[in-house]
This record gives C-alpha cells, sequence and structure tokens, in this order.
C-alpha cells in the first residue's frame, strides 16, 4: 500500500513539474513613448514619438525589444493644415524612409532599430539607461560600444528613454508563457486639426495610439497594452510655430487626464484601456479586429456587457492598434 502511494505521490509531482514546464515561466511586459515637438520649424509641424515595447524576466532584463518611432509632419504654409494626412511609422516605411539612398547611412533605419533592440536584450533599465553616448560629428549621441556602433550608427537618445520608461513600466501588464513573439504598432490620424484664421492660429493634433502585443504560438495574445499621445502644435497665417503643448501620454496622467473629473466617465482612460487590453487576452488579432461595437452619442462602443460594465468609451482605435501590434509581433 505505502509503495502505490509513495507511486501516486511521485507522479503527480512528475505531473505538475510538466505542467509548470509547459506553462513557462512569468514575465512582464511594458511600454515607453518618448515624444518631442523640438523639430517643428516655419512651415512645419512636427511631432517624433518613439515608442518601445519590451518583455522583462523576474529579474528585470529584458528578453524581448521593439522599437518603432510615429515621425509626423505637417505643412502649416500659410496657416492652412490638411487633416485627411495619413502617416505611416519609420518601421513601416522600411526602404522608402531613405536614410541609406539619401543620408549615406550604413544601413537603413528598421535594420539600425533591429541592431540596438538585439543590443539590449539581457540589460536592464538601469544597464540601458547607462549605455554610454558620444556627440558626432552631425550633431548626434552615438553608441561609444564599438559593437553597437557597428549596426546602429543613429542618434539612440530617445531609444535608450523610451526603453528605460518601457522597462519601468508600472502599468505594465504580466504573463506567462514560454514560447512568443513581440509586436508593437503605432497609427496617427490628424482629422482634429483646424487651420488659421484672421483670430485664431492653426491648431496641428497629430494624434497617436499605440499598443505592444505579446503573441503564443498559436498566434493568441497573452498580453497586450495601449496607449495614446494629443500633442498640439500652433502656428500663425505665416506658418509660424507659435506653440506645442504635450503634457505626457494618457496613462502617464492617470487621473489627471480628467475623464472622471470632467467628462463624468465610470473609470479613467488608463483604467478602461487597461480592461480593454485584457480583454484581447486569448484573441488572435484577426478576432481582436472583429470585435463588434455599435454607434453611441458618436463613439464606437463594445456590444459585450461584460466588457461594457469597464469600458465604456470609443474602442475602435484601441482595436486597430492592438490587431496591428499582434500582427506585427516576430
Amino acid at each position: 500500500m505505502k509503495k502505490i502511494v509513495a507511486f501516486l505521490l511521485l507522479a503527480c509531482m512528475m505531473l505538475s513539474l510538466a505542467a509548470c514546464g509547459s506553462s513557462g515561466s512569468e514575465y512582464k511586459l511594458g511600454m515607453g513613448v518618448d515624444l518631442s515637438t523640438d523639430s517643428s520649424k516655419e512651415n512645419n509641424a512636427q511631432v517624433d514619438a518613439t515608442v518601445a515595447a519590451v518583455v522583462t524576466d523576474k529579474d528585470g532584463k529584458i528578453v524581448a525589444c521593439r522599437l518603432d518611432v510615429a515621425q509626423s509632419k505637417m505643412d502649416v504654409t500659410g496657416g492652412a493644415v490638411d487633416a485627411a494626412k495619413t502617416f505611416q511609422t519609420k518601421m513601416e516605411l522600411g526602404d522608402d524612409y531613405g536614410m541609406v539612398a539619401y543620408g549615406n547611412a550604413i544601413a537603413e533605419w528598421y535594420d539600425q532599430a533591429k541592431a540596438f533592440e538585439s543590443y539590449v536584450v539581457g540589460k536592464t533599465a538601469a544597464e540601458v539607461e547607462g549605455i554610454e553616448t558620444v556627440l558626432n560629428e552631425t550633431g548626434h549621441n552615438v553608441a561609444t560600444d564599438e559593437a553597437l556602433l557597428a549596426g546602429c550608427t543613429m542618434d539612440i537618445t530617445a531609444f535608450k528613454a523610451a526603453v528605460v520608461k518601457a522597462c519601468n513600466d508600472e502599468k505594465g501588464a504580466t504573463f506567462t508563457g514560454k514560447d512568443f513573439t513581440l509586436g508593437v504598432a503605432a497609427i496617427t490620424a490628424a482629422d482634429e486639426s483646424t487651420a488659421a484664421t484672421d483670430s485664431d492660429d492653426a491648431v496641428v493634433k497629430m494624434y497617436t495610439e499605440y499598443a505592444a502585443a505579446v503573441v503564443g504560438k498559436d498566434g493568441k495574445i497573452l498580453a497586450a497594452l495601449t496607449d495614446a499621445t494629443q500633442p498640439k502644435i500652433t502656428a500663425d497665417k505665416n506658418g509660424q510655430i507659435t506653440g506645442a503643448d504635450f503634457k505626457g501620454t494618457k496613462r502617464e496622467l492617470g487621473a489627471d487626464y480628467g475623464m472622471v473629473a470632467y467628462g463624468n466617465a465610470i473609470a479613467e482612460w488608463d483604467a478602461q484601456a487597461k480592461a480593454f487590453a485584457d480583454y484581447t487576452v486569448g484573441k488572435t488579432a484577426a478576432e481582436v479586429a472583429g470585435i463588434e461595437t455599435v454607434e453611441s452619442n458618436g463613439h464606437n462602443v463594445t456590444t459585450d456587457e461584460t466588457l461594457y460594465a469597464s469600458c465604456t468609451m470609443d474602442i475602435s482605435g484601441m482595436i486597430a492598434v492592438i490587431a496591428l501590434a499582434a500582427n506585427y509581433a516576430r
């Protein structure tokens, strides 16, 4: 009898260990955005938003990193705007970004970004922050490490800042996995921009939604995050930039975004966005893209009562960007 009990205990232990091995280890998904409007100048409003998605292990070391830049430009000559303008990220532009063709670069932007992504794997936030740079002859802060510089000769200041933010993301998502890929995406629209008038400056609103998604071997999302930025750049009727305003991403702003205080929302934007991102876990990119909505007070809201209990805001942009991030996972 004792032998049978011992055998059963051993079998249970083996099954337990097998289950632990198959489920994988616990990781954290984080996302960070570093945004600048400093390149705006006469007749050109510009937003450069570098987004990083990272997966870190229990020791805080990066096991996967993805980068992209939503570089959005608007011609404001004469105070005009193009509210229908469409945008592509640097990663989406690929060879068309033209660093090799027009800048005599050693490699195109996406290749150099991938070199930086690979370089930070195994590093902590502090180690990424401590990557040494030097100001080169063209005024860019480039890596002093020869191995990194061999694959990435671009300015890495924004890369470092976005990756550190992602590693330290207090609103990140934990997940358990074994074989997974990571994707990041950004979608920008300028449809709320307005042209200058005799009494008012032009207001350029190149708003961007971001997403990071971890995808399992079966194509289903293991973890997802979403965020958004709403910078505003003003220009007068002569195309002169008169101001720029950006206070932080919607997740960073938290309660200061004011949906509860000023919009009588059931919860703040960051909490509702988290509810939606968590809802996509277990779904494929196609299933996320197919989430049903209904129009309510001019907003496309979910038809799912369970989700609606915690997310009553427009989810059309979040659907698009999380599905895109899942599709971009590599």
